[in-house]
């Protein structure tokens, strides 16, 4: 039972910090190499929150505002001009989390740094007992999920966003505000991978360079997954447990790249992943 939640839990955790990465890919086309740079400055509002003697639960929506605000300038002013030129959108996203990762280590200093749990102690059931912040996770993972379906299926932000992702130019010409839909959605994206710093704190140290690792994992993810969330939970899922099994009865250091190893696999084999699943 163990190692079932093991596996539930991981991939809960691989769908909550790629979903912003995915959703800026499904609808702009570009990856946003800074996501793990929001990721860790998320993270960091965490540490900064904590130092303040705040309820640590407030650097959920203190992290998610900030890494919002903060993509909404960098939308405004580094991504929006590079939309037609995604190679190039991907060596300025990449060279601004170069920078935020120099002006976090400015700012806070290279040591790594914890926070305090979320949700501590362990739920006790069927005569054994389980985290009760990775049983959380999963709680959240769906609430994300959940709440991507219902702004994708149930509201006109949603219903434009479809459009755009199916085709701009007839989209546009339809009256739709593309700048807009662009905005909003890289605006969610960053503010969502700030909001999964936070979510990741109680499960690792925080350093400037945390970032990066999840990065690598969360773009995988998203290439094998195309633009369907429902793809990326399978796969989350899939490579998941794979992981979990690897690292378990295995080695935890071929664990560790056990999602970015099968991700290259599948996309040999089936080039457009689990999109079309």
């Amino acid at each position: 039972m163990t190692l079932v939640l093991d596996i539930i839990t991981t991939a809960s955790v691989l769908f909550i910090v790629a979903s912003g990465l995915l959703a800026i890919f499904g609808v702009l086309k570009i990856i946003n190499f800074a996501h793990g740079a929001w990721l860790t400055l998320g993270a960091y509002c965490a540490v900064l929150t904590a130092s303040l003697g705040w309820n640590p639960w407030m650097a959920l929506p203190v992290a998610f505002v900030v890494g919002a605000a903060l993509g909404g300038i960098t939308e405004q002013l580094i991504v929006r001009p590079l939309y037609r030129r995604p190679l190039d959108a991907i060596l300025a996203t990449w060279g601004l989390s170069i920078v935020v990762g120099q002006l976090i280590t400015l700012w806070f200093g290279r040591d790594v740094q914890f926070t305090p749990n979320l949700l501590p102690g362990t739920f006790e059931f069927f005569g054994f007992s389980y985290s009760a912040y990775r049983l959380f996770l999963i709680l959240a993972a769906l609430v994300v999920g959940g709440g991507f379906s219902l702004l994708l299926e149930g509201t006109r932000l949603g219903l434009a966003a479809r459009a755009v992702i199916m085709n701009e130019a007839l989209a546009r010409a339809l009256g739709i505000n593309t700048g807009l839909v662009r905005f909003a959605t890289f605006v969610t994206g960053t503010g969502l991978a700030a909001l999964a710093g936070v979510l990741l704190t109680p499960l690792t140290s925080v350093d400037p360079t945390m970032g990066v690792a999840w990065l690598i994992g969360a773009f995988m993810l998203v290439m094998v997954s195309g633009s369907s969330f429902g793809a990326l939970a399978i796969a989350c899922i899939v490579f998941g447990g794979v992981q979990v099994l690897v690292s378990t009865f295995v080695s935890p250091v071929l664990g560790s790249i056990t999602v970015a190893v099968l991700s290259a696999i599948v996309l040999r084999v089936r080039p457009r992943g689990f999109s079309n699943a």
